[in-house]
Protein backbone atom coordinates (compact mmCIF):
# COMPACT_ATOMS: atom_id res chain seq x y z
CA UNK A 1 0.00 0.00 0.00
CA UNK A 2 1.64 3.23 -1.16
CA UNK A 3 2.21 6.36 1.39
CA UNK A 4 1.53 10.00 0.59
CA UNK A 5 2.95 12.71 3.07
CA UNK A 6 0.85 16.12 2.87
CA UNK A 7 2.48 18.79 4.71
CA UNK A 8 0.23 22.11 5.24
CA UNK A 9 1.11 25.41 6.72
CA UNK A 10 -0.22 25.63 10.14
CA UNK A 11 -2.37 28.81 8.71
CA UNK A 12 -3.88 25.95 6.21
CA UNK A 13 -5.97 24.69 9.33
CA UNK A 14 -8.14 27.80 8.98
CA UNK A 15 -8.83 27.08 4.74
CA UNK A 16 -8.71 23.51 4.17
CA UNK A 17 -11.05 23.20 1.70
CA UNK A 18 -13.78 20.36 1.00
CA UNK A 19 -11.27 20.08 -2.57
CA UNK A 20 -8.76 19.34 0.07
CA UNK A 21 -10.66 16.65 2.05
CA UNK A 22 -12.62 15.11 -1.90
CA UNK A 23 -8.57 14.72 -2.68
CA UNK A 24 -7.75 12.72 -0.09
CA UNK A 25 -10.67 11.01 -0.15
CA UNK A 26 -9.64 9.51 -3.28
CA UNK A 27 -6.32 8.49 -2.31
CA UNK A 28 -7.72 6.31 0.69
CA UNK A 29 -10.35 5.30 -2.32
CA UNK A 30 -7.19 4.27 -4.09
CA UNK A 31 -5.56 2.14 -1.64
CA UNK A 32 -3.03 4.62 -0.18
CA UNK A 33 -2.24 6.18 3.19
CA UNK A 34 -2.01 9.32 3.79
CA UNK A 35 0.45 11.13 6.10
CA UNK A 36 0.05 14.53 7.14
CA UNK A 37 2.50 16.92 8.70
CA UNK A 38 1.56 20.45 9.69
CA UNK A 39 3.50 23.66 10.53
CA UNK A 40 2.39 26.71 12.33
CA UNK A 41 4.86 29.36 11.94
CA UNK A 42 2.31 32.02 11.62
CA UNK A 43 0.57 31.67 14.90
CA UNK A 44 3.90 30.76 16.82
CA UNK A 45 4.53 34.56 15.35
CA UNK A 46 1.53 35.89 16.74
CA UNK A 47 2.07 34.00 19.92
CA UNK A 48 5.41 35.37 20.58
CA UNK A 49 4.61 38.97 19.56
CA UNK A 50 1.61 38.90 21.73
CA UNK A 51 3.83 37.78 24.87
CA UNK A 52 6.56 40.77 23.55
CA UNK A 53 9.13 37.78 22.86
CA UNK A 54 11.63 39.01 20.03
CA UNK A 55 11.34 37.02 16.70
CA UNK A 56 14.69 36.35 14.73
CA UNK A 57 14.92 34.41 11.74
CA UNK A 58 18.78 33.41 10.63
CA UNK A 59 19.09 31.76 7.02
CA UNK A 60 15.69 30.81 6.90
CA UNK A 61 15.37 28.95 10.50
CA UNK A 62 13.69 30.81 13.93
CA UNK A 63 16.04 31.40 16.10
CA UNK A 64 14.26 29.24 19.36
CA UNK A 65 15.24 30.30 22.72
CA UNK A 66 14.15 28.50 26.19
CA UNK A 67 11.19 30.82 26.16
CA UNK A 68 10.39 30.56 22.31
CA UNK A 69 10.37 26.87 22.68
CA UNK A 70 7.87 26.38 24.73
CA UNK A 71 5.60 28.92 22.92
CA UNK A 72 6.47 27.14 20.11
CA UNK A 73 5.29 23.70 22.03
CA UNK A 74 2.33 25.31 23.14
CA UNK A 75 1.30 26.98 19.40
CA UNK A 76 2.06 23.23 17.52
CA UNK A 77 0.32 20.92 20.11
CA UNK A 78 -2.29 22.87 22.04
CA UNK A 79 -3.68 25.11 19.08
CA UNK A 80 -2.63 24.32 15.71
CA UNK A 81 -2.38 20.42 16.09
CA UNK A 82 -5.95 20.10 17.56
CA UNK A 83 -7.60 22.75 15.34
CA UNK A 84 -6.23 20.69 11.98
CA UNK A 85 -7.36 17.23 13.91
CA UNK A 86 -10.63 18.68 14.76
CA UNK A 87 -11.49 20.25 11.13
CA UNK A 88 -10.41 16.20 9.82
CA UNK A 89 -12.50 14.64 12.20
CA UNK A 90 -15.37 16.94 11.11
CA UNK A 91 -14.77 16.38 7.11
CA UNK A 92 -15.20 12.46 8.09
CA UNK A 93 -11.43 11.43 8.71
CA UNK A 94 -10.43 9.77 11.89
CA UNK A 95 -7.06 11.55 12.78
CA UNK A 96 -4.50 11.62 15.28
CA UNK A 97 -2.34 13.75 16.99
CA UNK A 98 1.42 12.93 16.79
CA UNK A 99 4.84 14.75 17.60
CA UNK A 100 8.47 13.72 19.38
CA UNK A 101 7.29 12.13 22.46
CA UNK A 102 5.30 9.51 20.94
CA UNK A 103 7.18 6.75 20.56
CA UNK A 104 10.34 8.34 19.88
CA UNK A 105 8.93 9.93 16.91
CA UNK A 106 11.51 12.66 15.90
CA UNK A 107 14.75 12.13 16.97
CA UNK A 108 17.02 14.60 16.32
CA UNK A 109 20.36 17.00 17.62
CA UNK A 110 21.02 21.21 17.81
CA UNK A 111 22.15 22.54 14.44
CA UNK A 112 23.72 25.14 16.65
CA UNK A 113 22.72 25.88 19.97
CA UNK A 114 25.13 29.09 20.38
CA UNK A 115 23.87 30.99 17.37
CA UNK A 116 20.35 28.99 16.59
CA UNK A 117 19.15 27.96 20.51
CA UNK A 118 16.73 24.95 20.37
CA UNK A 119 16.57 24.59 16.62
CA UNK A 120 17.22 20.67 15.87
CA UNK A 121 17.95 18.46 12.84
CA UNK A 122 16.35 15.39 12.46
CA UNK A 123 18.94 12.06 12.83
CA UNK A 124 15.70 9.56 12.90
CA UNK A 125 12.13 8.99 12.28
CA UNK A 126 10.34 6.38 14.18
CA UNK A 127 7.96 5.17 11.95
CA UNK A 128 6.61 2.29 14.73
CA UNK A 129 4.13 5.03 15.57
CA UNK A 130 3.36 6.18 12.09
CA UNK A 131 2.62 3.23 10.84
CA UNK A 132 0.28 1.80 13.91
CA UNK A 133 -1.93 4.53 13.49
CA UNK A 134 -1.78 3.99 9.74
CA UNK A 135 -2.94 0.16 10.53
CA UNK A 136 -6.00 1.22 12.36
CA UNK A 137 -6.90 3.28 9.46
CA UNK A 138 -6.59 6.87 11.32
CA UNK A 139 -4.70 9.58 9.60
CA UNK A 140 -1.31 10.64 11.76
CA UNK A 141 -1.43 14.49 11.91
CA UNK A 142 2.25 15.27 13.25
CA UNK A 143 4.18 18.82 14.47
CA UNK A 144 7.50 19.42 13.30
CA UNK A 145 9.13 18.77 16.95
CA UNK A 146 12.13 16.84 18.02
CA UNK A 147 13.89 15.20 21.04
CA UNK A 148 17.62 14.68 21.88
CA UNK A 149 18.82 11.67 23.10
CA UNK A 150 19.14 13.43 26.16
CA UNK A 151 15.23 14.39 25.97
CA UNK A 152 15.67 18.16 25.05
CA UNK A 153 12.92 19.30 22.32
CA UNK A 154 13.99 20.86 19.63
CA UNK A 155 12.23 23.30 16.70
CA UNK A 156 12.23 21.64 13.48
CA UNK A 157 11.40 23.07 9.96
CA UNK A 158 7.92 21.77 8.71
CA UNK A 159 9.32 21.33 5.40
CA UNK A 160 12.35 19.33 6.90
CA UNK A 161 10.10 17.27 9.06
CA UNK A 162 7.79 16.31 6.23
CA UNK A 163 10.72 15.07 3.45
CA UNK A 164 12.37 13.26 6.62
CA UNK A 165 9.21 11.29 7.12
CA UNK A 166 8.54 10.79 3.67
CA UNK A 167 12.31 8.93 3.46
CA UNK A 168 11.80 6.83 6.18
CA UNK A 169 8.18 6.25 5.57
CA UNK A 170 9.96 5.46 1.57
CA UNK A 171 6.81 7.32 0.38
CA UNK A 172 5.94 7.35 -3.19
CA UNK A 173 4.78 10.82 -3.34
CA UNK A 174 5.57 14.32 -0.92
CA UNK A 175 3.46 16.98 -0.97
CA UNK A 176 4.68 20.66 0.05
CA UNK A 177 1.49 22.93 -0.10
CA UNK A 178 2.40 26.63 0.35
CA UNK A 179 1.41 29.55 -0.75
CA UNK A 180 1.97 30.02 -4.17
CA UNK A 181 1.25 27.72 -7.35
CA UNK A 182 4.76 26.02 -6.98
CA UNK A 183 8.21 27.31 -8.30
CA UNK A 184 8.84 30.01 -10.93
CA UNK A 185 11.35 30.92 -13.38
CA UNK A 186 11.98 34.20 -15.61
CA UNK A 187 8.14 34.74 -15.22
CA UNK A 188 6.71 31.54 -15.16
CA UNK A 189 5.21 28.43 -13.20
CA UNK A 190 7.53 25.38 -13.88
CA UNK A 191 5.48 22.35 -14.22
CA UNK A 192 8.42 20.02 -13.74
CA UNK A 193 12.13 19.97 -11.88
CA UNK A 194 14.46 17.28 -11.50
CA UNK A 195 17.39 17.28 -9.07
CA UNK A 196 19.95 18.35 -11.31
CA UNK A 197 17.60 21.72 -12.35
CA UNK A 198 17.15 22.65 -9.27
CA UNK A 199 20.97 22.92 -8.37
CA UNK A 200 21.18 25.18 -11.35
CA UNK A 201 18.56 27.38 -10.20
CA UNK A 202 19.98 27.76 -7.03
CA UNK A 203 23.59 28.34 -8.79
CA UNK A 204 21.94 31.07 -11.22
CA UNK A 205 20.45 32.88 -7.97
CA UNK A 206 16.74 31.84 -10.02
CA UNK A 207 16.00 30.34 -6.51
CA UNK A 208 15.87 32.46 -3.33
CA UNK A 209 14.88 32.59 -0.36
CA UNK A 210 12.18 30.39 1.06
CA UNK A 211 11.65 27.90 -1.54
CA UNK A 212 15.42 27.25 -1.24
CA UNK A 213 15.14 25.12 2.14
CA UNK A 214 11.87 23.67 0.64
CA UNK A 215 13.73 22.36 -2.66
CA UNK A 216 17.09 21.30 -0.52
CA UNK A 217 14.81 19.04 1.33
CA UNK A 218 12.86 18.01 -1.81
CA UNK A 219 16.07 16.79 -3.11
CA UNK A 220 17.20 15.31 -0.70
CA UNK A 221 13.67 13.19 -0.39
CA UNK A 222 14.11 12.36 -3.73
CA UNK A 223 18.04 10.87 -3.40
CA UNK A 224 16.49 8.57 -0.49
CA UNK A 225 13.66 7.41 -2.20
CA UNK A 226 10.65 9.63 -2.50
CA UNK A 227 9.64 9.17 -5.80
CA UNK A 228 7.74 12.59 -6.17
CA UNK A 229 7.76 15.83 -4.90
CA UNK A 230 5.18 18.63 -5.83
CA UNK A 231 4.92 22.26 -4.41
CA UNK A 232 1.77 23.72 -4.99
CA UNK A 233 -0.89 26.00 -2.97
CA UNK A 234 -3.79 23.26 -3.58
CA UNK A 235 -3.54 19.64 -3.06
CA UNK A 236 -5.75 18.96 -6.44
CA UNK A 237 -2.83 20.58 -8.47
CA UNK A 238 0.48 19.40 -9.54
CA UNK A 239 2.09 22.78 -9.62
CA UNK A 240 5.90 22.05 -9.69
CA UNK A 241 6.69 18.30 -9.95
CA UNK A 242 10.03 17.41 -9.04
CA UNK A 243 11.72 13.99 -9.56
CA UNK A 244 15.00 12.75 -9.43
CA UNK A 245 15.59 11.11 -13.35
CA UNK A 246 15.69 13.08 -16.13
CA UNK A 247 12.35 13.18 -18.08
CA UNK A 248 14.40 13.46 -21.75
CA UNK A 249 17.93 11.95 -22.01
Amino acid sequence: MGKIVVKIGGVASDNLTEEFFETLADWQAAGKEIVIVHGGGYYITEMMEKLNVPVTIANGLRVTSAQALKITQMVLIGQVQPAITTVFQQNGFSAVGLHASCGQLIQGTFIDKDNLGYVGTITNIGTGMINDVLAKNHVPIIAPLGLTEEGEWLNINADTAACKIAEALDAEALYLITDVPGVKCEGEWLEHLTTDDVEQLKDQEVITGGMIPKLDSATSALTKGVKEVFITNSIAKCGTKITKAKVFA
